[in-house]
């Protein structure tokens, strides 16, 4: 069930509005989207909504629009060439997700708008700043230390016996590492124990589990970016044989089988993201144009996977939750 529909409806009415200048006639824009993981095509959930968002500002697929979609399939190291055949290919801008993705870019010089999952742009020197961030890069940004200490309140209110938390991260992600960095100290500022788990490979998360089966917690967070993502199942499994609370940092996520998530709402980012290649389209230098960040963050629970695992949902949260899986 989905509560708040209207928030999202008048979310949407600020993006959808008439386009502040006619795309210009007879010109091809050429837009690429790069993705440590799965691409972004005409026909995934975000290619969509670029599409029509874009499709309202003049910029119409097949007429005068193509989307080149390339992804690195969990393979971040083919990043940087990936981006340089977008670049070779002349595409006006590349809409990306991820912090890799977006150093790549940067290394590439190529006008970019970065959907989601870059961590703290300015921390990791990304940018100079969100209000002017410099060279070609733009996009949406959340305040990571902000939304640590909510969803750490979250898994407190899901156990309130709560005193140790785990934290499973990618450490060779420094947008990630930074993220757990500020997840930590929310942590800390609550007086939770952080059992600290960074991962390099897949491999390492069999070691991450055995730690946590000798020094069990009481509840996991795990910081999102291709390496966990794709070793999600993987997560969702321990948590419920130990009849462990988690909460995620997506709403795929939790919609895939994990009990909680709390964090921007991807559609919106993705609308906010066509709404500035539009701007690019226009002619803007992309290093002009402030970093944006979400206003809307739902709070998603799966009733099926607390019920197969055990796990009690506390009314309160049901009340507040914006989805609930059943």
């Amino acid at each position: 069930m989905r509560r708040r529909e209207f928030l999202a409806g008048l979310g949407y009415v600020s993006l959808s509005g008439p386009c502040c200048a006619e795309a210009q006639s007879g010109r091809i824009f050429r837009l690429g989207t790069l993705t440590p993981i799965a691409p972004i095509t005409e026909t995934s959930p975000g290619g969509k909504i670029l599409i029509k968002v874009l499709d309202e500002r003049g910029f119409r697929l097949g007429q005068n629009l193509t989307i080149d979609a390339r992804s690195a399939l969990g393979d971040v190291a083919k990043l940087p060439a990936l981006i340089a055949e977008l670049k070779a290919a002349k595409v006006d801008a590349v809409v990306i997700m991820g912090y890799p993705t977006a150093m790549a870019a940067k290394a590439a010089d190529i006008p970019t708008v970065a959907a989601s999952g870059i961590g703290d742009p300015v921390e990791t020197r990304l940018i100079e700043t969100l209000a002017h961030p410099g060279g070609k890069i733009t996009g949406i940004s959340d305040v990571a230390a902000t939304l640590s200490a909510k969803r750490l309140s979250l898994l407190k209110d899901m156990s309130p016996k709560l005193t140790k938390v785990a934290m499973l991260w990618n450490k060779d992600d420094l947008g990630m590492t930074m993220r757990y960095q500020a997840s930590a100290k929310a942590a800390q500022a609550l007086g939770l124990t952080v059992q600290a788990l960074g991962v390099r490979e897949p491999d390492d998360f069999e070691e991450a589990f055995s730690v946590m089966n000798g020094d069990l917690p009481d509840g996991i967070l795990m910081v999102a970016d291709a390496l966990t993502i794709l070793n999600r199942k993987r997560v969702f499994e321990f948590a419920a044989r130990r009849k462990l609370p988690a909460i995620y940092e997506n709403a795929d996520l939790a919609r895939d089988g994990g009990l909680m998530s709390y964090g921007p709402d991807l559609p919106e980012s993705f609308e906010r993201a066509a709404a500035l290649v539009a701007r690019i389209f226009n002619g803007a230098n992309p290093g002009d144009l402030p970093f944006e960040q979400p206003t809307r963050y739902p709070l998603v629970l799966n009733l099926k996977t607390a019920k197969a695992t055990g796990l009690e949902i506390p009314p309160t949260m049901l009340a507040l939750a914006d989805e609930v899986i059943e």
